[in-house]
């Protein structure tokens, strides 16, 4: 056989490290991975932030709760929050007691609705301190859904840069096929990598966020029905 039918008989050897597949890539393919990367990045930040703030949320509900069941009067505990501010537990406990305050500082109001202007505000503090804690959350069930496609779609691109080179070169042998097929494949991967983790961290702390909303709805019932009954007494001390 001749040497150079030998030589170009041989098989090429080509470099499959991570480093390689994403260096020799077509350039959507490197955008496409480049872009999950930082998608990936963004998601963690996400979840390590959240997680710590519901850490922190749990254990100031524990100590409010403490507080407030220790006997200790409503009137100091309102003054030693008021000045500072106030989340979760707390923040319901200030603003119910606030319109309490104005209620009975103001003239001309009726205490009979005192109740239900109360809920209304112990409703929206909730609401607002249950968008606190899910902000941001959206973006892991976004990503999570579209990066798996995303990374498709540079794997398609690179399937077709791949075939197209394939054509030019005239040679069909695994040597040449499958590093560009791996290439490809290899933004498939990226993108599982990113959609994997924001999925599973989204529904986790979904839970975390019903379980914390939970705790501040059972919380404003109890002190609704503590301050009802000390407007009926104030109403029947009036009568």
């Amino acid at each position: 056989m001749n040497p150079a039918d030998v030589a170009q008989a041989a098989p090429v050897v080509h470099d499959m490290s991570l480093f390689s597949l994403f260096w020799q890539a077509n350039i959507v393919v490197k955008l496409v991975m480049i872009g999950l990367l930082g998608a990936s990045v963004w998601c963690w930040a996400i979840i390590i932030d959240k997680t710590l703030l519901y850490a922190r949320t749990k254990r100031a509900m524990d100590r409010f709760e403490d507080v407030f069941w220790s006997g200790q009067s409503l009137e100091e505990l309102f003054r030693s929050l008021q000045s500072r501010p106030a989340t979760g537990l707390a923040a319901v406990f200030v603003a119910a007691m606030r319109e309490w305050k104005r209620s009975f500082e103001g003239s001309g109001r009726s205490f009979q609705s005192l109740p239900q202007r109360i809920d209304k505000v112990l409703d929206v503090t909730i609401q607002r301190e249950v968008e606190r804690l899910d902000s941001r959350l959206m973006i892991l069930a976004s990503i999570g859904s579209a990066a798996p496609y995303i990374g498709l779609f540079g794997t398609v691109v690179g399937i077709m840069s791949a075939f197209t080179s394939i054509a030019a070169s005239k040679n069909t042998s695994l040597a040449v096929v499958a590093p560009g097929i791996a290439e490809a494949l290899f933004a498939t991967a990226i993108g599982l990598f990113a959609a994997i983790p924001a999925v599973l961290a989204y529904n986790k702390l979904q839970a975390e966020v019903g379980k914390l909303q939970s705790r501040l709805e059972a919380f404003a019932d109890e002190f609704s029905a503590i301050l009802s009954r000390q407007i009926d007494e104030r109403i029947s001390r009036a009568a």
